[in-house]
């Protein structure tokens, strides 16, 4: 299962939510009490995983939201085929295209035979960081 459900009210900064079926990571959650006979509102500014787009949100505090499901997994850098990295995960062995950060400090150490920690989020991957070599 990709997704799961919350309300709006549950979440806070940290936390993830798809918008426009995008998964993204809150970075600022206000609520807002409305009126006499309003409920009360909540206003969720979250970053894009896979584009770093800014995606806003607002909604009653009890509207039920979709949470992405992230499944973090290891792999280890086969090659590197300019754009992407061929990544073989440490657990099935399956070897797969994945697209290269756009964190420049993050790609420079994508090298062949290098272990990294990926995600999958909603079907799609995306290196999150490179593990340190057990062998330091």
């Amino acid at each position: 299962m990709s997704v799961t459900y919350a309300t709006l009210g549950e979440l806070k900064v940290g936390s993830y939510i798809v918008i426009d079926g995008e998964p993204c990571r809150i970075v600022e959650i206000s609520k807002a009490k409305t009126g006499k006979h309003g409920s009360a509102k909540a206003h969720v500014v979250a970053i894009s995983l896979f584009t770093g787009a800014k995606k806003t949100l607002t909604a009653p505090v009890d509207a039920r939201v979709e949470v992405p499901h992230i499944e973090k997994r290891y792999g280890q850098v086969l090659a590197d085929t300019g754009d992407t990295v061929q990544v073989m995960d440490l657990d099935t062995y399956e070897t797969f295209e994945i697209e290269k950060p756009k964190d420049e400090e993050l790609r420079s150490k994508l090298k062949p035979g290098v272990e990294v920690e990926y995600w999958v989020v909603m079907g799609r991957r995306m290196i999150m960081r490179v593990r340190p070599s057990r062998t330091e």
